[in-house]
């Protein structure tokens, strides 16, 4: 008699068959007997996973990477941030003078002023002069204008230093490195009184040491210096830096300067223009990296596919014996649950290894070309998280549609297939 015909007629077949349900760690113990069995093709499947995976995590650490760039020159320090420049219209010819400095620091809102002061002076190193623009700060100018030297240090309160720029050096024949921290310079500052030709030079009557290099070269060639240096302090000031109390009262700070008639640029306006712009490029980029994992869990979909097919025969047998229709279920949603899973871990190693590839060869390119290194990839530990849940899902969608058909199929329509 054909066995096939036995098969069929026999009690494995009857809805009265016996059902013992598998348990998690079996389910999970079968679901590897894939690996054995058709270990190439689930190599190559999880291969796919993490290559889509692993383009997701590039574009999206480098949007994360070129807003944290953007972000951190824009507002250096924490104060800068809460921070507000103000200063006239260039055509209105108006100062500010001490009066309304006093003023400005008496607003509820404003924790902190910093007046600068910009005039013409001389600097001169050995026999080398030049005419350069003179920046009279406050030693706290630093942290609300968010300005960091490049190479050396800030200047601190009582510091009898100077912080010039590049192209500074450059006119008085120094190295452009921080070969010139130390060296120093003789300085005078001409103050034009306003509505007269006359000037009042202010000359330092001590060389002063050069304490940090900021390197700016689209600016005027300038040097920071601060103004109790000199017997006495400047006519006025061109502009101001106010610190809010907190990032609460920076608008209804900015609103009052406004109202006083001054252009003011609050870094944290730009912060968050520049946030949006950024957030904005991530999720394309993100957009570029999810396309490319759409192939993947479509060739994942497509392995699960095949598998459940070649397997006709062998869920009929399981099935004969007392597995349930969850057991298979379960069974083929934990096989690609684990490759998704595996998908993920390995395209969390692809794209962080490519990314730090990448990084290390632009670094190394910058490098020989002068440029300053930059770590252009950042990984947040959330969005890691986020790969692994996606990976997983995306594991558990390619396979419920087979796991589906698996746990539908009778052993008489699995043994008639084969």
């Amino acid at each position: 008699m054909d066995p096939r015909k036995i098969l069929e007629e026999s009690v494995f077949v009857s809805k009265e068959a016996p059902s013992h349900r598998l348990s998690l760690l079996d389910v999970f113990r079968l679901s590897f007997r894939v690996f054995r069995v058709k270990p190439l093709r689930t190599v190559l499947t999880i291969l796919g996973i993490s290559v889509g995976i692993g383009v997701v995590l590039f574009l999206v650490s480098l949007g994360y990477g070129l807003q944290f760039i953007l972000v951190g020159k824009l507002a250096s320090t924490e104060d800068s941030l809460i921070s507000i420049e103000a200063y006239y219209p260039d055509e209105t010819n108006l100062t500010i003078n001490r009066e309304e400095i006093d003023n400005v620091s008496s607003f509820p809102e404003a924790a902190e002023v910093s007046p600068v002061g910009e005039f013409p002076g001389e600097s001169k190193y050995g026999e080398i002069s030049s005419y350069i623009i003179m920046k009279l700060i406050r030693t706290n100018y630093f942290r609300l204008a968010g300005l960091t030297p490049d190479f050396g240090k800030i200047l601190s309160e009582g510091d009898k230093d100077v912080v010039v720029s590049v192209s500074t050096l450059k006119l008085l024949g120094l190295s452009e490195d921080e070969t010139s921290i130390g060296k120093e310079i003789n300085i005078s500052v001409f103050f034009q009184k306003k509505d007269s030709t006359e000037v009042d030079t202010k000359s330092i009557p001590y060389p002063i040491k050069i304490k940090g290099i900021v390197n700016d070269e689209l600016s005027p060639p300038f040097i920071l210096i601060p103004d109790y240096l000199l017997d006495s302090p400047p006519p006025y000031y061109q502009k101001i830096f106010v610190k809010a109390k907190d990032i609460n009262s920076v608008e209804k700070l900015r609103d009052q300067m406004l109202e006083k008639g001054f252009l003011i640029s609050a870094k944290l306006d730009l912060v968050r223009q520049a946030r949006n712009i950024m957030s904005i490029i991530t999720i394309v980029l993100g957009v570029f990296g999810v396309t490319a994992l759409v192939v993947s869990a479509i060739g994942m979909f497509n392995t699960m596919v095949i598998g459940f097919l070649e397997r006709v025969f062998e869920i009929g047998i399981m099935k004969s014996i007392g597995a349930t229709s969850q057991d298979i279920r379960n069974l083929f949603l934990m096989e690609s649950l684990i490759m998704g899973l595996m998908g993920g871990a390995g395209g969390i190693i692809v794209g962080i290894g490519s990314a730090e590839l990448f990084n290390f060869a632009l670094n190394f390119l910058a490098g020989q070309l002068g440029g300053k290194p930059l770590d252009l990839f950042i990984y947040p530990t959330r969005f890691l998280v986020f790969i692994m849940v996606l990976s997983g899902l995306v594991g558990i969608l390619s396979g419920f549609w087979p796991a589906r058909r698996a746990a539908s199929l009778s052993p008489r329509n699995a043994f008639a297939r084969k």
